[in-house]
């Protein structure tokens, strides 16, 4: 084995993802690259962290962004952005990933707050994440859940001065809500009809108040969800193939196109990195 093939050996060992224990609309991750990380993708959850070591670079909103130890990074649903060590020395970090409907739901009738600095010394930020984060071995209790999205939501909104002189009426709630009910369980195709007639609302009123609620549109949604179950299966061990298929993918090349750019990586190296 020449030099150049040891080292990215020796760099991809290092390499590794740990999740913590599932909680409901919310996702606990600590990760550690020594070089490339992800590549460019959007996942349509909220991903706010910290860098414990080494320094986190990326690209996101179009520029490049460095955040080091101590600093709090916030991504906002649907952003385009990827992830690579600043240095040699790789980096690790941690980092909750929340669904958009559990801020929504704790701050009302208000679209959801966006964060414009994506990395910063917020110092509320980082107290509302740091009991989320600080045991990823333990479990989140009920009670605790709530206190912490409730904490993240009112810091989030904190940081978005133009959010209060927004609103949605309870009606457009009410129907963006019964669509997500929707789109949680369909099982097989959903059409914009179908939709239509659930919410009582038109398929372009729905996808904009959509957006404003949850961070993205109803067909990324539904797509975000089908990926969620085939990420849990491919934890399990389940065969990529069969993932595709038991969660409405039209095979295996489609389920890794949808998968790469929701999380930068094929399913088959976040098997590996998540092993």
């Amino acid at each position: 084995m020449n030099q150049r093939a040891g080292s990215r050996l020796e760099r991809s060992c290092n390499d590794w993802i740990r999740i913590a224990p599932p909680s409901p609309g919310l996702e606990r991750t600590e990760a550690h690259f020594s070089g490339h990380g992800f590549d460019p993708h959007r996942h349509d959850t909220y991903a706010i962290g910290f860098t414990v070591e080494g320094v986190q670079a990326f690209r996101y909103r179009g520029a490049a962004q460095r955040s080091t130890a101590g600093e709090v990074f916030v991504l906002h649903p649907d952003e385009v952005h990827d992830g690579h060590a600043g240095t040699s020395a790789g980096f690790r970090y941690r980092i909750l990933y929340v669904a958009p409907r559990l801020i929504q739901e704790a701050l009302g009738a208000h679209p959801l707050p966006f964060v414009r600095d994506a990395v910063s010394s917020n110092a509320r930020l980082m107290r509302a994440i740091a009991p989320a984060l600080d045991d990823l071995d333990a479990p989140l209790e009920d009670l605790q859940r709530a206190e912490i999205v409730s904490d993240l939501a009112l810091a989030l909104a904190a940081s978005d001065a133009s959010r209060a002189s927004r609103r949605i009426g309870r009606p457009c709630l009410r129907a963006v809500n019964i669509a997500r009910d929707f789109l949680d369980a369909a099982e097989g195709a959903v059409t914009s009809a179908g939709l239509e007639h659930a919410t009582s609302l038109s398929r372009y009123a729905l996808a904009r108040h959509f957006r404003a609620c949850f961070g993205t549109s109803p067909h990324r949604y539904l797509t975000m969800r089908r990926l969620d179950r085939a990420r849990a299966l491919i934890r399990q061990g389940a065969p990529l193939a069969d993932a595709a298929l038991a969660c409405g993918f039209a095979d295996q090349s489609h389920m890794t196109r949808q998968f790469r750019k929701a999380y930068g990586v094929s399913p088959g190296r976040f098997a590996a990195l998540a092993a």
